[in-house]
């Protein structure tokens, strides 16, 4: 059984390091062609970002395994709230009670509630797809009229540079990265979801248990890595606005494209139990978003506690 372990690690070892390159040559592709810094950061950026968690949907829905692709959604918003934002507050208190998040705040809560309300039909199909998608355009063009509107009021200064953004980049390597992106996001997510499946078949558990564990974890470390960094550079607003993007993105996005390849069927237990811990866990910002409250030590030990106590009642 070490087998499946290592390759489902390699697996996911390539889909991060292959979503990385892809967002890299992308940006710089769009930006030498003359699409403006603004809606590179989006569109490609947040479609790039969220690579790994889609093509693993799309290749577990393919498998017929469509435990992993909702367990992997729902288990990565409930790791991103507990565990992201704990383990980083372990490290240095986040001052959340700079930030100003209410607004995408807001959307993310009724992202998950239309989320919820879809899932209690039993299946995420195209009809389902379109309402998800509908509001993923609704969301992008607010935010994009914002943006233009907060640059616009701030012509005096430099637009911020977008994260793997390099002038000076030849041609010939931007086009290694979008291939190396390309070929290695499907390669990685074929190697994790089947051998996902393996270990879930030989241990008697779920491919929805190792959906909302193995792998949503596992797809949940480059927004652990952001906000780690982002805690301990005391960028708050980077932190916090990392893991609400990334959750409303994983529910109207990565369910809302891959339900237009296949439809998902709905596990019971869902129903029961994992969307209503994805929703009290998102409900946990509102001291942070509202209230004025900072992320201390102790809130991080909370949070992180509760995510030990989720995986135990998961496993067990």
């Amino acid at each position: 059984m070490l087998m499946p372990w290592l390759l489902s690690g390699l697996g996911l070892l390539i889909l991060l390091l292959a979503g990385d390159a892809l967002v890299k040559g992308a940006v710089n592709l769009s930006l030498r062609l003359g699409v403006p810094a603004l809606i590179v950061s989006l569109t490609i950026v947040a479609f790039g970002t969220s690579a790994p968690e889609l093509l693993i949907s799309i290749k577990a829905i393919l498998d017929d395994a469509p435990g992993i692709a909702l367990g992997n959604v729902v288990g990565s918003n409930t790791a991103n709230i507990l565990l992201v934002l704990g383990i980083p507050a372990l490290l240095a208190t986040m001052h959340t009670s700079e930030c100003n998040t209410r607004k995408t705040y807001n959307f993310m809560i009724g992202a998950s509630v239309v989320f919820i309300a879809l899932a209690f039909r039993g299946v995420f199909d195209w009809i389902a797809a379109l309402v998800l998608l509908g509001a993923l355009a609704f969301v992008l063009a607010d935010q994009f009229r914002e943006a233009k509107n907060h640059r616009d009021a701030c012509k005096g200064d430099a637009e911020e540079e977008l994260e793997g953004v390099d002038p000076d980049m030849p041609g010939w390597r931007i086009a290694v990265f979008m291939i190396l992106g390309l070929i290695g996001l499907p390669l990685g997510a074929g190697l994790l979801v089947e051998n996902a499946t393996i270990i879930a078949q030989a241990y008697g558990v779920s491919d929805t248990v190792i959906g909302l564990t193995l792998v949503a974890i596992g797809t949940s470390l480059p927004e652990l890595a952001t906000t780690v960094m982002a805690a301990l550079r005391r960028q708050a607003d980077v932190a916090l606005g990392n893991v609400i993007g990334s959750n409303m993105f994983n529910l109207l996005a990565i369910i809302g494209i891959a339900s237009l390849v296949g439809p998902i069927s709905v596990d019971p237990e869902f129903l029961r139990f994992d969307l209503w811990v994805m929703l009290a866990a998102s409900l946990l910002l509102i001291p942070f978003v509202y209230l004025n409250k900072d992320i201390t030590r102790i809130w991080g030990i909370a949070l992180s506690a509760l995510y030990a106590v989720y995986l135990i009642v998961v496993l067990i």
